[in-house]
């Protein structure tokens, strides 16, 4: 397990027990959803997330939650964009334009 799946793996786990607790006990446990969600937020701005500082002391192997699989690298060149009629044809097959 990478830093970035137990990070979301933690994040996920803290939620739902919140919201169990909420609706067995009090709904003040919701704060901590709330607190969750305000430091996902925060983190995916500034990069500092607490808990992932707190799984790399514990040994945990470093890495990203989504694999290029499931996330490809955006870097590559953008596919070519189609000629300047091509808008017009597909609107009307008879209308090409004047260029």
């Amino acid at each position: 397990m990478t830093i970035g799946r137990a990070v979301t793996l933690l994040a996920g786990t803290m939620i739902l027990v919140s919201l169990l607790l909420s609706q067995l006990y009090s709904p003040y446990w919701l704060l901590l959803t709330a607190f969750v969600g305000l430091n996902l937020v925060q983190s995916s701005f500034t990069g500092f997330c607490p808990a992932a500082m707190i799984f790399k002391l514990m040994g945990v192997k470093p890495g990203g939650a989504f694999p290029r699989r499931f996330a490809p690298d955006v870097r590559r060149e953008a596919p070519a964009s189609p000629t300047p009629g091509f808008f017009l044809s597909a609107v009307r097959p008879d209308c090409r334009a004047p260029w």
